[in-house]
């Protein structure tokens, strides 16, 4: 099983008391097979392993967190000292006669509150610092999430209005489509407001809501454009980032509209295998046609940028864009490592 510092820091408490428990018992193991083994008894030892934890948790607990630490340092020596001395008091009953050096006992006590205090230091200062890299992580995923909610509040702004301009035409023709354009375009939006709020839809339920636009702009454009659909999927039910393809399918059919004559091809291919996910678009293509375009297309804030803003935070170097416009044809492949 993988130990990451996650893991590390939940088992804290365990940790405190087998460092402990180490403490407590190093002087036993130390002189372990030595002859008449450590002199003193477990008391004595317990009593130096209360004084040693006193300054340590306050240091811990208390002094580490402060902001303004200058003003009270100070204390800090003189409460080490203090400590220091009421333990080589207490160590005195445990001996008999005369024994260590008064003032080389107290600096001993001093120099191990010090030592143990700057490990633990450590400890929290690591500690501080991955919450700090947790808190950095946690705001960037909520940035990432907002950015990709802008995103794609960008999709299909354009498309309701047109769509709806289509079904008006129809109806006034009194055209037997109307109702399958209607259902076609609730279907279409039903989708973009359940499944277009989720993280993750299987791939086919973004094929499908493709399709249901392409028939739309297929109705809506007549006999200006062929479409030229195919797909190779070995998994429908891979997840990926829905309307993820969407601005791609757009982006040619708002560039074949402008053209002149009947009959402008779009050709739309998908591929999965083995994880790795294939979208293909090309299609005719006027240098120049953006000043073309209508209010509705100009205003709707889609487009390669968007799709490029949206691939980059969602899989940084796990997909590839190529965009290749020559000869008044414009083809867009992209990869994705899924």
């Amino acid at each position: 099983m993988k130990l990451t510092f996650q893991k590390i820091i939940r088992l804290e408490p365990l940790m405190h008391v087998i460092f402990w428990c180490l403490v407590l018992l190093y002087p036993y193991i130390e002189n372990l097979g030595r002859e008449g083994g450590y002199s003193m008894g477990l008391i004595h030892e317990l009593v130096g392993l209360v004084f040693n934890m006193i300054p340590v948790y306050v240091m811990y607990f208390w002094f580490f967190s402060l902001k303004n630490k200058k003003k009270i340092a100070p204390f800090i020596v003189v409460f080490f000292i203090a400590l220091a001395y009421i333990e080589f008091y207490f160590d005195g009953f445990f001996h008999s006669g005369d024994y260590h050096n008064y003032w080389a006992g107290i600096l001993t006590n001093v120099i191990s509150y010090t030592s143990l205090t700057i490990l633990f230091f450590a400890v929290y200062s690591l500690k501080q610092l991955y919450q700090k890299q947790q808190e950095l992580d946690i705001a960037a995923v909520k940035n990432q999430e907002a950015e990709l909610r802008v995103l794609k509040g960008q999709i299909n702004p354009h498309f309701l209005f047109n769509t709806l301009n289509t079904i008006y035409a129809s109806a006034l023709e009194k055209d037997n489509k109307t109702p399958d354009l209607i259902l076609k375009l609730s279907d279409s939006f039903r989708y973009i407001l359940t499944e277009g709020q989720k993280n993750n839809v299987p791939l086919k339920k973004e094929i499908t809501h493709i399709k249901d636009y392409i028939n739309l702009q297929e109705e809506r454009l007549s006999n200006k454009i062929l479409v030229d659909w195919s797909e190779d999927i070995d998994d429908y039910e891979q997840k990926i980032p829905p309307l993820l393809f969407i601005s791609l399918v757009e982006n040619a059919f708002k560039y074949s509209s402008m053209l002149t004559g009947e009959g402008h091809l779009i050709i739309l291919k998908t591929r999965l295998k083995d994880g790795k996910l294939t979208f293909y678009v090309e299609n005719s293509f006027k240098e120049n046609s953006g000043n073309e375009l209508d209010t509705d297309w100009k205003e709707s804030g889609i487009g390669l940028e968007n799709t490029k803003k949206r691939l980059q935070l969602l899989f940084s170097d796990r997909y590839k864009m190529e965009i290749n416009k020559k000869d008044e044809t414009f083809k867009v492949s992209l990869t994705i490592q899924l």
